[in-house]
């Protein structure tokens, strides 16, 4: 798909998934504008974009990032709500034992983060007869993340968010498109070098997540999914759940005893 005409736009385009998504609508012939706290300035100078520095959890600056965008570049038609933070369970792997502030820190970021983004791209996009919003969940959106439950469950609350939008929204011309991969190499898996339970099926590149997430575009799929078995274990999950759950305990048990710590 030629994306000659359209104007990009992404959250947390400065490094990993975001960056290689900015990359992939680049090489398609996008202009693209990338935000992000920290480096968007510096990256975009890297791949011939527009950066601006930017916090999701402002609404205010997520409205001016768009109005930069579109005032340098034209309408935005495709945003990428990719902005994420991952904080795990304390040490002693107690579920209920993160704070208060990790929680809402990662409710802040992971869910409000896009529904603000929504919230400010929507109105600009519907009068143009619609575009695509597509916001970067997780693997663990659709199944869990052992280790990090405040992560698990505001993934899970994306994922759902990313479906009202199709559902609410689909018949005005929005498409939605919601990424969720397990294992990636980026940042947020640290030194890990099998990428705990997420690397089970191994760990692909930022820009295979670019990939699927442009091929979900092109053939009109919701779900994006670099690591395709997430389709089968979700099923799974949904037909047989104390199998599911019972199969997460033995993870959990086998990680503890090879790490003593969440991964």
């Amino acid at each position: 798909m030629d994306y000659s005409d359209h104007v990009v736009a992404v959250t947390g385009g400065a490094r990993g998934i975001g960056r290689a998504i900015a990359e992939g609508f680049k090489a398609k012939g996008a202009k693209v504008a990338i935000g992000d706290l920290n480096g968007a300035e510096e990256t975009a100078a890297e791949i011939g974009a527009l950066g601006m520095t930017l916090d999701v959890t402002d609404e205010a600056q997520i409205g001016k990032f768009l109005d930069q965008a579109e005032a340098q570049l034209g309408p935005v038609s495709v945003f990428v709500s990719n902005a994420g933070i991952l904080r795990t369970d304390d040490p002693s792997w107690d579920a209920a034992g993160a704070t208060d502030k990790e929680w809402q820190d990662s409710f802040e970021v992971n869910v409000m983060g896009a529904v603000r983004s929504a919230r400010a791209v929507w109105p600009r996009m519907k009068p143009r007869g619609g575009g695509v919003f597509a916001i970067v969940a997780s693997a663990a959106g659709l199944l869990g993340q052992i280790g990090a439950s405040s992560y698990t469950a505001t993934k899970h609350a994306a994922v759902s968010f990313a479906e009202s939008l199709a559902i609410t929204h689909g018949d005005e011309g929005l498409q939605v498109v919601c990424v969720c991969p397990q294992a990636v190499r980026t940042d947020m898996i640290g030194d890990s070098e099998d990428g705990g339970i997420a690397g089970a099926d191994g760990i692909v590149e930022p820009s295979d997540v670019a990939d699927a997430l442009l091929a979900s575009i092109e053939n009109k799929h919701f779900l994006a999914l670099p690591h395709p078995q997430v389709a089968q274990y979700e099923a799974l999950r949904a037909t047989e759940r104390d199998r599911w759950i019972g199969g997460m305990r033995k993870f959990r048990r086998m990680m503890v005893g090879a790490r003593g710590r969440p991964v």
